[in-house]
């Protein structure tokens, strides 16, 4: 940004640039969770996505040795569900978000 001598034109940057300090002001490393894993960062929502996946893929093994997979009329919608809803207790039980 190049800084102009007259002080109406800086000021009215000022004023453009000011408001995005409030609203970009969340995006700060403390309040947004990632981990380093296999020397990378990875987010928290990432992390919870996956071990929702996870977790849904090992209740369809439960389901299909007891049975009830045969019984479920839309299975990937329901799946996906299960998926959803554990990745977001997973993220509001540890994260607490």
């Amino acid at each position: 940004m190049r800084i102009s001598k007259n002080p109406r034109l800086a000021l009215g940057r000022l004023a453009t640039v000011a408001p995005w300090t409030l609203v970009l002001g969340g995006c700060t490393e403390h309040s947004n969770p990632s981990y380093p894993l296999f020397g990378a960062y990875f987010p928290s929502w990432l992390i919870s996505a996956v071990l929702g996946i996870l977790a849904a893929l090992a209740l369809r093994a439960v389901f299909v040795r007891v049975g009830v997979d045969d019984v479920l009329p839309w299975r990937l919608p329901i799946y996906a569900s299960m998926a959803a809803a554990i990745a977001c207790v997973w993220t509001l039980t540890v994260y607490g978000r």
